[in-house]
């Protein structure tokens, strides 16, 4: 029988555990780690309050969508934390007031006439545009991480991946973690002062005061919305349309538990978070199709962070960063591939080009490509109707 044809086992109340989904389970490390490591060291956070909440959010999303529905950090708030330093207060006030702000947006439905408005040019060029950033920050910052040794690793990542990917027998990701594994073994781990650090851990809880909520959205939610908005409720919706038709979700839904996650996490430490295209797509791409992949993930930061929450940046440092590159990299092709269906639409393929280079390549480049994108794509459909 043909590796890509293995049928799938019997799941338990539509969630699978097993080796496919074990693999899948990886399919967003790449975005994910460093975006917590920087947060975390920059903002000075409780690693064990991170690590436990960000993995108590997996699994509870995966409970509820039974399908591959991601949990990520929120990228422009991470770039801004890690760039200039600020403090976990402000932090936790950033996510209450993005939580307040999607909670708004779902209950009023807003966010639905928001779907209705922009079209689906627009969300693949967003799509275009996030997968583009991930491969360059893939190949830019993390295949280049350990010099030359950091080269032939990913170079062995990669061509990994390429003989085994979609291999629903032998997972590509399984392979290439263990490499990682492997490496970091030799390199990089001191078990001594691991163990040091063994203990148990829970985390703190934390009241966010009203004047760190004030200013965490001025400073960081608000650079935040258009791509929360893009990505993670519109364009992950169709993500989730592309790869599972027989599952329809709504952005208010999504909305709704974006909003939920960060109404809970700020009190507990956790740092905020979203759904996202990416996410779902690596996921998908390295095997996961239930939500196993994205319980097991979770469960590959609870854990650690009940028992390794002392040692989190020795712990997290570990990993090589080459092999999260190759990981990311093709994370980022995945979501690059998801613009095939409008290639050959004169109308539609512009745009998405545009839309992506736009929010690559521009300060707020995910609102500007919105509006710019949504008005073009408009005005474009009003012409050619008119010519009909």
């Amino acid at each position: 029988m043909d590796s890509a044809t293995v049928p799938d086992k019997p799941s338990w109340l539509g969630i699978r555990f097993d080796r496919n989904e074990l693999a899948g389970a990886f399919g967003d490390l790449g975005t994910d780690l460093p975006l917590i490591v920087g947060m975390s060291l920059a903002a000075k956070l409780d690693g064990a309050s991170v690590l436990v909440m960000f993995g108590v959010m997996q699994i509870l999303t995966a409970l509820r969508y039974r399908m591959p529905m991601p949990v990520q950090p929120l990228k422009a708030m991470a770039a801004i934390v890690i760039a200039q330093k600020l403090g976990g207060e402000v932090l936790y006030g950033a996510g209450l007031a993005i939580g307040l702000s999607m909670l708004v947006l779902s209950l009023t439905g807003l966010i639905d006439s928001l779907a209705r408005v922009i079209p689906k040019s627009v969300i693949r060029g967003i799509q275009f545009g996030l997968g583009l950033q991930l491969a360059l920050l893939a190949l830019r910052d993390y295949v280049t991480a350990d010099g030359v040794r950091g080269y032939w690793l990913a170079a062995a990542a990669f061509v990994l991946t390429v003989f085994l990917i979609g291999n629903r027998r032998f997972p590509a990701a399984l392979f290439v973690v263990a490499l990682g594994l492997v490496y970091a073994l030799i390199f990089k781990l001191d078990p001594g002062s691991i163990v040091q650090g063994v203990g148990f851990n829970l985390p703190q809880f934390h009241l966010p005061a009203w004047s760190n909520v004030l200013t965490g959205f001025v400073v960081l939610a608000l650079p935040q919305i258009p791509l929360s908005l893009g990505n993670s409720v519109l364009a992950t919706r169709q993500v989730a349309e592309d790869l599972f038709p027989e599952k329809p979700l709504s952005v208010r839904g999504i909305a709704l538990t974006y909003s939920l996650m960060n109404l809970i996490n700020p009190f507990f430490g956790g740092i905020p978070t979203c759904h996202g295209s990416g996410g779902m797509a690596g996921h998908y791409a390295f095997g996961g199709r239930t939500g196993g992949s994205v319980v097991i993930y979770g469960l590959m930061y609870l854990v650690p962070g009940i028992f390794f929450g002392g040692v989190f940046d020795q712990v997290a440092g570990v990993f090589p960063l080459p092999i999260l590159g190759v990981l990311l990299l093709f994370e980022g092709l995945a979501l690059l591939l998801l613009v095939r269906d409008v290639a050959v639409s004169k109308t539609d393929f512009p745009v998405v080009l545009l839309v992506g280079l736009i929010a690559n390549g521009l300060p707020y480049g995910y609102l500007i490509g919105v509006v710019v994108g949504t008005a073009l794509a408009h005005l474009i459909r009003k012409r050619v109707t008119g010519l009909a």
